[in-house]
This record gives structure tokens, sequence and C-alpha cells, in this order.
């Protein structure tokens, strides 16, 4: 029975999805402004573990993610470089998509653009509106969060701090990790229609970051969603946002399940520009690692830990990788081209310890140290080759969630 953490509600859960006929599943995609650097691709890596590990258990997923690429860091970044919005986030979506590639993420089945849900997010400002629940100001809409009871439950947010004055907050993203005590903008509007700002049933606008989830949610899945995913920043204002505008407009809850990846930090500190410490798929691969390496140590470490980047780190996750691929070659070369029937002890063995550590909240690291030292102990053995069958029958069953072994 898979147990996972639950963010709502801070415990281990026994995983029971909504729908048993089709697991949905949604994960907050990538703001396109930038190039995504490791630590992004972490977050991805393990949604794409929960996506396989749910696939080997014999699930059918559908899985939505969104592109945020209409937003205020997309218009400042465009107007720095002198290109709009859309070349800019169309190439930073071309790369995203080759880089989901070279580390072997799955595809999502809805991989949407904010940019093409504006009608969707329009018809829900306009429920709201409608409702009371949202408000024009000075020619933007705003969500009134109370309007919405249970306010901030996925966080656990205090309202008792609720300052009595209205404030408003009228950017799409603030930094840091802290909450912003009062209305939320949902519509910026525009004098004219251009570049990223499009006539609506709104007039001329765009919808801001808070709504594109729920916006693309919308237009895919008519259900609860069994599990929402995404990096640990989000539980702080946005996921809550997102609670909020859903199930202001819809009669059951968002998701059942919400899980959140930690943040990787490079050589101790956080990636930023100041610090000039980005690290991308080919900062790796320029210094030797191939791609599987890559992938092997973002998923290594469990998804609920943070993470350190260091360079001694991430030789040692390569060559316990190497290692293991030293071994499954030597048993492969005991397999002859008709594979025959053994023992299969050791390869329900490996079966068996995957899905417990894995049944475990998803512990790759630990699943993977227990297969690695069993097929370790099968090189070293006398094998027969059937039970080198059986082995190697059983390691690809596994590698199709891993997808770093073959």
């Amino acid at each position: 029975m898979l147990r996972l953490f639950n963010t709502y509600g801070r415990e281990m859960q026994s995983f029971h999805p909504v729908n048993p006929k089709v697991v949905t599943v949604f994960t907050c995609g990538p703001s396109v402004y930038q190039r995504a650097h490791i630590g992004n691709f972490r977050t991805f890596l393990f949604e794409d573990i929960v996506v396989r590990y749910l696939e080997f258990l014999g699930w059918r997923i559908a899985r939505g993610m969104n592109f945020t690429d209409v937003e205020d860091k997309a218009i400042l970044e465009a107007r720095k470089r002198g290109r709009t919005v859309k070349d800019m986030t169309d190439e930073n979506i071309d790369r995203f998509v080759d880089e989901m590639n070279l580390l072997r993420i799955k595809i999502p089945d809805y991989l949407a653009r904010a940019s093409e849900a504006v009608d969707a997010a329009v018809d829900i400002i306009t429920t709201l509106l409608e409702r009371g629940i949202a408000y024009w100001h000075q020619g933007n809409v705003y969500f009134d969060p109370l309007k919405f009871p249970d306010f901030g439950k996925l966080y656990g947010l205090d309202m008792t701090r609720w300052p009595q004055r209205r404030r408003r907050f009228h950017k799409d993203t603030y930094p840091g990790m802290r909450w912003n005590l009062g209305d939320f903008v949902l519509w910026d509007g525009c004098s004219v229609v251009g570049d990223y700002c499009r006539e609506s049933g709104l007039g001329p606008g765009r919808p801001a970051w808070n709504i594109q989830d729920a916006s693309i949610i919308s237009r895919y899945i008519d259900e609860t969603l069994s599990i929402y995913c995404g990096g640990i920043d989000n539980l702080v204002r946005h996921h809550d946002y997102s609670i909020a505008i859903l199930e202001s407009i819809r009669p059951y809850p968002m998701a059942r399940y919400w899980l959140h990846c930690q943040h990787l930090f490079v050589h101790g500190h956080k990636m930023s520009k100041s610090r000039g410490n980005f690290y991308y798929t080919d900062t790796l691969l320029n210094e030797g690692y191939n791609p599987a390496e890559i992938r092997f140590f973002l998923i290594y470490g469990h998804y609920r830990r943070r993470m350190n980047y260091t360079a001694a780190g991430m030789r040692e996750a390569s060559e316990s990788l190497r290692a293991l691929k030293r071994d499954v070659a030597s048993i492969e070369r005991t397999v002859v081209s008709t594979p025959q029937a053994g023992d299969d002890l050791r390869s329900r063995r490996i079966r068996e310890e995957f899905a417990r550590h894995m049944d475990n909240d998803f512990n790759v690291g630990e699943g993977f140290d227990e297969i690695a030292r069993i097929v370790s102990d099968a090189a070293k053995a006398k094998i027969s080759v059937g039970e080198a069958s059986e082995i190697m029958s059983a390691l690809k069953e596994v590698d199709s969630v891993l997808k770093v072994i073959f």
C-alpha cells in the first residue's frame, strides 16, 4: 500500500485516488521568463517519479502541467531583452521540452500555456465577480480572501493576523517566503491590446499568475484532482490562492493529496542571480556527467528534504550509479539470447524491496541502495542463466520508474 505525506494535514496517508479508473495529477510547471535550472528540474523529476511509480503500480494516469508564459517577470525580462514576450517564452519552452526529453521526463498529457487559457480565466473571474468574491479596483480585478471560508487552510495560515484595513497586492509574485495579508490580483487591465494584453469579456488585459493554474485545470479536469505537486515555495501564497479560486466556483475540493518538493541549494546557497551560482543541465554535461547521472543525482535525495549540490556529492552519486551499471553489465553477460527460467529469489527481492521503499513516500534513495546491494551480491556469485534473466527482467521493471539503469 502506497503511503505518502500529504501537505494538507501534514501527515502520512494511504493513497486512495479520487477516480480509480484514471488518477488525475497536476504539477506546477515552469515560469518561462528564464531558463530552468537544476533546482527546478529536481521538482519536475520528483513529479516524474510520482507518475511513473503510480503507473508501475498499475494505475492509469492523466497528468497536466502548465507553462507560465505571461506574468510580470516575463514582461519585464522581454522588455530588457528588446523582444516580444511570446518570442522569448517560445524559446524557453522549446529548450525546456528538450531538457525534459534529455532527462527522460515523461511529457504530460496536458501541457498548456497560460496564454492559451485566457478565456477560461475570464470565465472564472466573471463567476467570482458575480458571486461578490472578486471586485474591480482601478482597472484590475482582485480576490477577497475573507469571502472564502478556511482561506490558507493548506499552509495553515493564522487568519487572526489578517488586517482590519483592506490591502491589495497587485504584483504576480513577491520575493521571500512571507504572506501578503490582503487581496490578491486576478486580472491585470491594460489600456490597449498588444504583445501580452488581449481583448476579452473583461476588456483588454491578462490573467494574473495566481489564476493560471485554476484556469488550465478547469479546461481539462472536472473533478477533484487525486494529486497536486509543486515546489515548496508554492506553499506560501500560490497554492492556497489556487484553492480559494477553484473551490469558490466548484462544489468539491481542488485536490485530495498535496505533495511539495524541497529546494536544491548549490554549495550551501540558494541559486540566485546575485551569487551567479545557477547550475543548468549543460553545466553538468560540460563537467563530463551524462543525462542519466544528472537524473540520478536529482532523484536520489528524498523530495521532502532540502538537497545540496556539491562537486563531491555529484561525483559520489555518479560513481554509485556507474557501479550498479557495471554489476548489471556483468549479470547481463550471463544471459543468452533466449531467457531461461531460474531461481527468482533475487529478482523477487529486487521488486519487493523497491516497492517497500517507494511505498514509503517515494523513498528513491533507499530503494536504489537496496537494489544495488542485491545486484552486487549477484554479480559476485555464480548464478545460472535463468537467474540472471530473472534479475534483468526485474531491473527493467524497476527502471521503468527510475530511468537511469538502461
